[in-house]
């Protein structure tokens, strides 16, 4: 990184943690992360210093998006790849479609995709929890290869024809069935007709929100 000189021990501190988040995880910290990161129990007194690390060159931001923040000197920065962001994904009965074409984009770092190539790689933001027990929450981004079939026991996202949403479950194929298994001992599985039902993405990488 470069030199963090004229800075707060506090902000070196911010700057620090940001690197090594981002390395790990491909993407950056929220700001209730931060704070607890660097001791911190305010998230004015963070969003104070990252203000100010953002008036120093060190740091962009970018609206009020949770984590819309990017270190200018990060240097795994310049490797990170867009994916569309397209829209929401109910994880729970499904109640609604998702909306396509907002044309948003999410940043990630390469190594989320795995061996996925990054054109056939898109985002959705989860609505519900019935995927819990999976590790994934209301308001967690999923990162999906679009494909149109699945093994058994893989966790798809699903267009229903009859109900005319997308859902987020474990796929099993049960003859002339599907089997939609949520991730949650409180919900019951989903059942439809195979033809009604048609895959649309595989999920490779989760990005969990902050709760």
């Amino acid at each position: 990184m470069k030199k963090s000189k004229g800075l707060s021990a506090r902000q070196k501190d911010i700057l620090r943690y940001m690197d090594y988040y981002m390395t790990t995880h491909g993407f950056p910290p929220t700001i209730r992360e931060i704070g607890a990161a660097t001791h911190i129990n305010s998230t004015s007194v963070v969003n104070y210093n990252l203000n100010k690390l953002v008036q120093a060159g060190h740091l962009e931001r970018r609206g009020k998006v949770s984590r819309g923040m990017r270190l200018t000197n990060w240097r795994a920065g310049d490797g990170l790849l867009r994916v569309p962001l397209a829209g929401r994904i109910v994880a729970s009965a499904p109640v609604e479609a998702w909306a396509d074409g907002s044309g948003n984009t999410l940043e990630v770092a390469p190594a989320m995709l795995g061996n996925n190539p990054p054109a056939e790689v898109f985002a959705l933001t989860v609505q519900g929890d019935s995927m819990i027990d999976a590790m994934i929450a209301d308001g967690d981004i999923v990162l999906l290869r679009r494909v149109e079939t699945a093994a058994n026991g893989e966790l798809v996202a699903v267009w229903l024809a009859d109900e005319e949403t997308t859902t987020l479950k474990r796929f099993f194929l049960e003859g002339e069935r599907v089997r939609l298994q949520p991730e949650n001992p409180t919900m019951d599985p989903i059942y439809v007709d195979a033809a009604q039902c048609r895959v649309q993405g595989k999920v490779v990488a989760v990005i969990r929100h902050s709760h």
